[in-house]
């Protein structure tokens, strides 16, 4: 994990998040939590998947594992993913469409390439976000939504075209079941395109998934997967070197410090070594039609 201060203007921290192997050789970079920032706003977690590409009979199988206190985002570029969790839900999620998981009190799912895109295989490219919730409501029901791509909300301005995922940026609103203030949006740009970050909220980052981007204004760039994490109150304005699409992401800061451990996040380390010893012992619900399960590491 590579993180240094910025001499731009405006910019707080720059993180080049490094490669992990989840196994099978599928990939994924993580880009928070670093040691020198743990969250921006409510966002706790950030990883890039892939670009993976799987041979006819290979695909993802992220066996059921468990969650508390936090909601999951999952947003793809290319290829599927078919969830199952413990409410019942069985969910193919493709390009553009948005699959919103709150576990709240505990919940349980599985990520899993299907049965007929195994067969022909391909790739897969997304971004999977953890979103702590606030105190109050660390122990709600857990709850999934998932929005097709036309149910997102988006602008299109002089080459830039910018939807937002879930919460508010830029006069939109998404459809999205938010607890806190946040903003989670991707922002496509033609070369020379512009787009301005404004200080709607108090942190804000943006992640290159791919291309380059320069601070107007200011020498150096970003390139394909930085983090780049903004100074508060700072407004910027972002020019594309070639095309490029960012994710921005951000919002409010909850007051309290958040633990992780595992899949686990919370304001309380008892209540995370009660969902550990939950898990140990599988007092989690089960997921329908899944017969695995990923223990509890050490």
């Amino acid at each position: 994990m590579t993180v240094h201060s910025s001499d731009i203007e405006g910019v707080d921290l720059v993180v080049l998040p490094p490669v992990r192997d989840l196994g099978d050789g599928f990939q994924v970079r993580r880009a928070l939590p670093t040691a020198q920032r743990r969250m921006v706003g409510p966002f706790i977690f950030f990883d890039q998947m892939g670009e993976a590409v799987f041979r006819s009979g290979e695909g993802l199988d992220v066996r059921p594992h468990p969650h508390i206190g936090l909601s999951t985002l999952t947003y793809l570029v290319e290829g599927e993913i078919f969830h199952r969790d413990s409410l019942g839900s069985a969910q193919a999620i493709r390009p553009g469409e948005v699959n919103w998981m709150t576990a709240g009190s505990g919940i349980v799912h599985s990520e899993r390439t299907s049965p007929e895109v195994r067969a022909s295989g391909g790739k897969l490219f997304g971004l999977q976000t953890w979103i702590a919730l606030p105190k109050e409501a660390e122990e709600i029901a857990p709850a999934f939504a998932h929005h097709k791509a036309d149910e997102i909300p988006f602008t299109e301005d002089a080459g830039t075209r910018l939807t937002v995922i879930a919460g508010t940026s830029d006069g939109l609103i998404s459809p999205l079941k938010t607890y806190s203030d946040m903003v989670y949006a991707d922002i496509v740009m033609l070369d020379g395109a512009r787009y301005q970050v404004k200080a709607e909220h108090v942190e804000r980052a943006i992640y290159v998934v791919g291309g380059e981007v320069e601070v107007e204004g200011q020498t150096g760039s970003f390139k394909e997967t930085e983090l780049v994490i903004f100074k508060p109150g700072a407004e910027v304005i972002l020019r594309a070197k070639g095309g490029t699409r960012l994710m921005l992401l951000g919002g409010e800061p909850l007051p309290e410090k958040r633990h992780i451990f595992w899949n686990f996040v919370s304001s309380s380390l008892d209540r995370i070594e009660q969902a550990k010893e939950d898990w140990k012992e599988q007092r989690f619900a089960r997921v329908p039609e899944e017969h695995e399960f990923i223990p509890l590491p050490a």
